[in-house]
């Protein structure tokens, strides 16, 4: 098996640790390891670094070497430009060799945070061995923990219907975020999934598909590969379409493993006060930080000290430049500070 982790984002939800040079895949959020390099490290003895490919940008490019020294340096992909997930995902099986592009390959995020790596593995290496010997394409989904409205989630076909006996489920249909009335109903049925963003299939497979549904980037990537060298005049004219609606959302055969492996997408400030171990008030925090009769914040010290007195349910981030304040239920709304920050000119908070 191969591993695709997309390891481009800019994470502008976890401002102002997160940045343009140093965005959340770069970041030690819970743990002394970055996400990326907690990416490819639960991985193994699955898939190791020999067989593991990232796709990231030249600004990025230095910091990902770093942080992954197993992996060969040609197979860390540089996009020119930010052209959606499609657009990478095609592009960077294409650039895998043809034996690579034979296997089955499985697409992963580089910023999430999984609790139980046995789990996860053991739900990947079922699904690689159904698409291994059904040549399927597949998506694993997460098993809802509570009625989350930030994700997409996966409808299933009914059980008996749709199970075979490595207990891979059909899929009936991608769905949009909810609302919260919603969100409980899907929650409540036991036949809906969380989007995780997590897709297995043949690398040949892919290519297939996509000359298929989508011939345009198909001709596209089929252009760079025979002529490499132009990749930064080419790649910037691939239609930019996530791989969910170019792909995913337009098979009749999709298939899904139910994962269950305390998995967060980590998407806000809240989404990781909730996997931190709190004080007895409720408190989480890493750094130097001190709550006095306060409950249930999230302190957050990446250069000095954080100091709250009789507050509750604040977020606080300190940077060497910056300083977060916000309350926590509203973690989601960080990228209006970036978008107000970039509007004003400061590129040097960014």
């Amino acid at each position: 098996m191969q591993a695709l982790i997309l390891a481009g984002g800019s994470g502008t939800r976890f401002w102002p640790l997160s940045r343009k040079r140093r965005p959340k895949q770069l970041l030690a959020l819970e743990g002394e390891r970055s996400l990326l390099r907690e990416t490819v490290e639960r991985l193994r003895p699955l898939v190791e670094p020999e067989a593991v490919w990232v796709c990231t940008t030249r600004m990025l490019a230095e910091d990902v070497r770093r942080e992954l020294p197993d992996v060969p340096p040609s197979q860390i992909l540089l996009e020119p430009e930010g052209r959606n997930t499609a657009p990478a995902i095609g592009w960077s099986v294409r650039s895998m060799p043809e034996e690579a592009r034979r296997d089955v390959v499985v697409v992963l995020p580089s910023d999430h945070r999984v609790g139980d790596p046995a789990a996860f593995r053991d739900t990947l290496a079922r699904a690689a061995r159904a698409v291994k010997r059904e040549d399927r394409v597949m998506t694993l989904g997460v098993v809802p923990r509570w009625p989350e409205t930030g994700y997409g989630y996966l409808e299933l076909e009914p059980a008996p219907k749709g199970m075979d006996e490595d207990g891979v489920r059909r899929l009936r249909r991608f769905v949009e975020k909810p609302d919260l009335a919603t969100a409980e109903r899907y929650v409540a049925s036991g036949n809906h999934l969380w989007n995780a963003g997590i897709f297995l299939f043949r690398g040949t497979t892919l290519l297939d598909i996509l000359a298929r549904l989508q011939p345009e980037l198909y001709r596209g990537l089929e252009e760079i590969a025979a002529a490499p060298g132009k990749v930064t005049e080419l790649y910037p004219r691939l239609p930019a379409d996530s791989i969910d609606y170019a792909v995913m959302e337009k098979l009749d055969s999709l298939s899904t493993l139910p994962l269950d492996c305390g998995w967060s997408d980590l998407g806000s400030w809240a989404a990781l006060d909730e996997i931190l171990q709190p004080d007895d008030q409720g408190n989480t925090g890493r750094g130097d930080v001190l709550a006095l009769e306060s409950r249930d914040n999230l302190l957050f010290s990446d250069a000095g000290t954080i100091a709250v007195l009789g507050v509750s349910g604040l977020v606080v981030v300190r940077t060497g430049d910056s300083v977060l304040v916000m309350p926590k239920e509203r973690s989601q709304e960080v990228k209006k500070i970036v978008q107000e920050l970039s509007a004003r000119g400061r590129e040097d908070l960014l």
